[in-house]
């Protein structure tokens, strides 16, 4: 089981690689973010609105987030501005590690029962097994929007955990 440690750190490790993501994908032209390109959800604007939708979708029910409009097939069009999903994502990445800090070990092991609507049925889960899924999420379509920003010839900086997470700030070396 993971544990709430590693919780926080995952949070702070999504705050900074979307950070270093964004700020590599602001140099890509506006066109060729919007450019279909083959990824699962098309575009690499198209893959960052997924990934905000599907983290707001997992929030909303982890800790009562608003539901983000739309299905997992409109999700490619949650915000059609850069400028505002940028901001939204800088906001739920401070979110997320706010409630992230606040995670303890009986949480994580309790059973957890929500509504899928990609499955169209309730489920249930340990609550543990659904944040990594959380996490792991972001790490996946924050690959495929790497690769798509580093074709448009971009890039980023380091995306190693090791050198990338103050764990002295966290708390954890």
């Amino acid at each position: 089981m993971i544990s709430a440690d590693w919780c926080r750190l995952m949070a702070a490790y999504n705050s900074e690689m979307n950070g270093r993501l964004y700020a590599a994908a602001a140099a890509v032209p506006e066109a060729e973010r919007r450019a279909g390109r083959g990824a699962f959800f098309d575009s690499l604007h198209g893959t960052l609105c997924h990934l905000l939708w599907a983290d707001r979708t997992w929030m909303s029910r982890f800790a009562g987030w608003p539901k983000p409009p739309g299905g997992i097939k409109e999700s490619p069009r949650l915000i059609e501005d850069w400028d505002s999903l940028r901001a939204a994502r800088a906001e739920a990445d401070a979110e997320i590690e706010a409630w992230a800090a606040g995670l303890d070990q009986a949480w994580l092991a309790a059973p957890f029962t929500w509504f899928s609507g990609a499955t169209g049925r309730e489920m249930t889960k340990p609550a543990w097994v659904l944040v990594a899924h959380l996490f792991n999420h972001q790490t996946h379509h924050r690959g495929q929007a790497h690769c798509l920003v580093t074709q448009a010839g971009i890039r980023t900086e380091d995306t190693d955990l090791p050198w990338t997470v103050d764990l002295k700030a966290l708390g954890l070396e």
